[in-house]
């Protein structure tokens, strides 16, 4: 099939590409800038705001998967700009030219809408999505993790060092890259059903323990959990923010979403098994994203 891909150059959108490129098919990708050549991908220059981009992008497309968001911002309108008006003009671009089936990862941020300006702009998203009319399913992956990832970075440096700083103790799901690629492909391939799902990996929902000593597993270090109060995480993300500025990591509205005590996947919305089953168990996975880590020098 024609696969369309938005946020393609991006985490888990350069991963579903790789994977929809191993399984044979063509991808027509959404890119700012200019990518080097690859067989099988045709690179659309534009963004989230270039309509004729968009057109372009969808045009006579088998499948949609909508990857693109914002994550980090630290302004609401920033998450407005990419998770709200972004999926709009996506979901508009969609309706001209019928698209058969739209794939939209959102987050399980989105059911806690009024936690955080992210979960209240995935939640936004999805609504848009849903009213579309269009033949649409919707993801909510949990913690996502892996080779390319750069928001976790700087939890295995710390776990490096011997410590894990967590949130207050709660409870999460994760996914590695690669299984939440190959479900967003399994269900582009298939008929949309206007579903959402919550998927998770083989390990199933885990305390903040289990997450953090896998990583420390991955690194070769026995880590120290040092959990954090909720209060201590909003300085801490003030400091960030003064240190890093706009490259702030620990910003106040991710705080605001890591205090919360549960973001484990509800195994009443599942994908299909007929359909999908996580492969990759979290310390494997762990230990595959921080061989990553290595060989780009970023341990």
């Amino acid at each position: 099939m024609i696969l369309a891909v938005t946020g393609g150059t991006g985490f888990v959108g350069a991963r579903l590409i790789d994977a929809a490129l191993a399984a044979g098919h063509q991808v027509r990708a959404l890119t700012r800038r200019p990518q080097p050549a690859r067989a099988g991908v045709t690179w659309v220059p534009g963004a989230l705001d270039d309509a004729a981009a968009l057109s372009t992008l969808v045009s006579s497309a088998d499948a949609l998967v909508h990857a693109a968001g914002v994550l980090g911002a630290t302004t609401r309108a920033a998450f407005v700009a990419g998770n709200v008006e972004g999926t709009r003009a996506v979901v508009e671009a969609a309706k001209v030219w019928a698209i058969p089936r739209i794939v939209h990862v959102s987050s399980l941020a989105a059911r806690e809408p009024s936690l955080s300006d992210y979960g209240w702009s995935k939640a936004e998203g999805e609504r848009l999505v849903a009213d579309s009319h269009l033949p649409w399913t919707i993801v909510r992956p949990p913690a996502v993790y892996g080779p390319g990832d750069h928001e976790q970075r700087d939890l295995f440096r710390l776990a490096k060092l011997g410590l894990a700083v967590m949130p207050p103790p709660g409870r999460l799901s994760a996914i590695h890259v690669d299984d939440l690629a190959g479900l967003l492909l399994a269900l582009a391939a298939a008929p949309a059903d206007h579903a959402l799902y919550e998927p998770e990996g083989p390990d199933g929902a885990m305390t903040h323990g289990t997450y953090f000593d896998a990583i420390g597993a991955a690194v070769g270090r026995r880590v120290l959990a040092l959990p954090l109060p909720a209060a201590l995480l909003r300085a801490a993300s003030r400091a960030d923010r003064l240190l890093r500025r706009e490259g702030a990591k620990l910003t106040a509205d991710r705080v605001a979403y890591m205090v919360h005590p549960d973001w484990t996947a509800d195994p009443a919305k599942a994908p299909p098994a007929a359909l999908w089953r996580p492969r990759i168990a979290l310390r494997e996975g762990m230990a595959d994203a921080a061989r990553w880590y290595r060989a780009q020098g970023l341990l």
